[in-house]
């Protein structure tokens, strides 16, 4: 009884075998040549629907895609890139690294690499200088659809990480933000000034906003507090553009005479 035994499943193992191989295979192959399309709706639903991948091509691993703002779910409001986005995943490490590429906003790829953690994960930034369309925060719906925004954003990155741990998050580094020749369709004055933004990384991550030239003078500062933002700034205008800006003072802020106090959190 016991050789019988022994010779069926001598017989069957190499079918087994090759049933396990088989669809191991089968598993590779599909992880390997996943449509870009799995990707890029995971993205869309974390976002919340606010960042959108028009005309996935590709896979997971290698494709590109037209990148949109939008407001979100139920929104009219959207506006795409000029271009195409293309990212390339790798693993790396203990991790996975990453490289994107917009033509028309950088002229060297976006490098970052995704350490997962126990209870969270970390993400790297390799220092990078990026140019985008003040123009696509339109698609974010309000209050950017009602400014209309115009100009260029030049984006800075040095030192940047961020971690998330038992769902709270943390930041090293340093990024900033200039947002040069803005103008907007709530005044006949263009350009109304240049401005800068600079986040810095700490316990409690903070940044400042202010004025590098132009009439719209915009001044203020914030921080991080848990996963709230709260920031407080003015805007103003000298008296003589005054009457061109006044539409925009009230839309930004809370109207106290000559300026406008704006406030989050």
């Amino acid at each position: 009884m016991s050789r019988i035994k022994q010779r069926t499943t001598q017989a069957t193992s190499p079918w087994a075998w090759a049933l396990a191989g088989a669809l191991l295979g089968l598993v590779l192959a599909t992880l390997l040549n996943a449509p870009a399309r799995w990707l890029t709706a995971a993205l869309q639903q974390g976002s919340g629907g606010r960042v959108v991948f028009q005309d996935a091509r590709g896979t997971v691993w290698n494709g590109s895609a037209q990148l949109v703002l939008s407001g979100g779910a139920g929104s009219a409001d959207a506006a795409a890139l000029p271009g195409r986005l293309a990212w390339l995943i790798r693993p790396g490490g203990s991790g996975v690294l990453v490289r994107l590429q917009a033509d028309c906003c950088m002229e060297q790829p976006l490098r970052l690499s995704l350490l997962p953690r126990w209870g969270g994960a970390r993400l790297v930034l390799a220092d990078s200088l990026s140019q985008w369309p003040a123009q696509w925060l339109a698609g974010l719906g309000t209050p950017w659809n009602t400014v209309q925004p115009e100009g260029q954003l030049i984006l800075a990155t040095q030192g940047l990480a961020l971690e998330w741990t038992e769902g709270r998050m943390s930041m090293a580094g340093r990024a900033q933000l200039d947002a040069t020749q803005i103008s907007s369709r709530l005044s006949t004055l263009r350009p109304m000034g240049s401005y800068r933004v600079i986040l810095m990384g700490g316990a409690t991550p903070s940044f400042a906003l202010e004025t590098l030239e132009g009439s719209l003078q915009l001044v203020g500062s914030g921080q991080w507090v848990g996963s709230k933002l709260r920031f407080e700034g003015t805007a103003s205008a000298s008296p003589e553009r005054l009457d061109a800006l006044s539409n925009l003072l009230n839309i930004i802020g809370r109207r106290d005479g000559a300026r406008s106090i704006m406030k989050v959190g």
